[in-house]
């Protein structure tokens, strides 16, 4: 088992629903058995100022810090001094489609779309009960991620395998 931690960076275009609950469940996943081998960030190429509060509360609600939560630009990461980042996904179709910033390192790469929450229609209830399967989607992946034996792997088998995740479906019917 090697002591590195590994830097993982989530885009999404606005940076207030699934790029922030996938960095909250990254930072939860990959600290489990006391491993400390993951740490989530996310950004946004457009960021939107804030969280979306059907996030927010699911988040608050099952015991994820929220105090420091915000929604921010991609552009920090790509910045001298930012964190050296090992892996950067995009988790909505609309960041995987845009002309990213050059990430120092040559960290690896991969699309892993969810339906954004942010576009939920229906009643309160409806759109929180949407957050929460797309949150799930997520967790399966993020959970699935932390499993890898990445100290083992060579870079090829393991972007075939990061690859290979995001075209694999996240919903719950997949899962079966």
């Amino acid at each position: 088992m090697t002591d590195r931690v590994y830097n993982v960076l989530f885009l999404c275009t606005h940076n207030s629903a699934r790029s922030v609950m996938a960095e909250c469940l990254l930072n939860r996943e990959g600290q489990k058995g006391g491993s400390g081998r993951f740490r989530g960030f996310s950004a946004g190429s457009q960021p939107s100022g804030r969280i979306n509060p059907y996030v927010h509360d699911l988040l608050e609600r099952l015991g994820f810090p929220t105090a420091e939560l915000r929604s921010k630009t991609w552009d920090e990461f790509a910045a001298p001094g930012a964190p050296h980042m090992d892996f950067v996904f995009t988790v909505c179709d609309n960041a995987a489609g845009e002309v990213c910033p050059v990430w120092p390192g040559q960290p690896m790469t991969a699309h892993w779309g969810f339906p954004d929450p942010s576009s939920a229609q229906g009643t309160d209830a409806e759109k929180a009960a949407f957050t929460a399967t797309v949150f799930g989607q997520i967790q399966r992946r993020i959970q699935a991620f932390v499993s890898l034996p990445i100290a083992s792997l060579d870079r090829l088998a393991l972007k075939r395998k990061l690859d290979d995740m995001g075209r694999t479906s996240a919903t719950p019917e997949a899962a079966r």
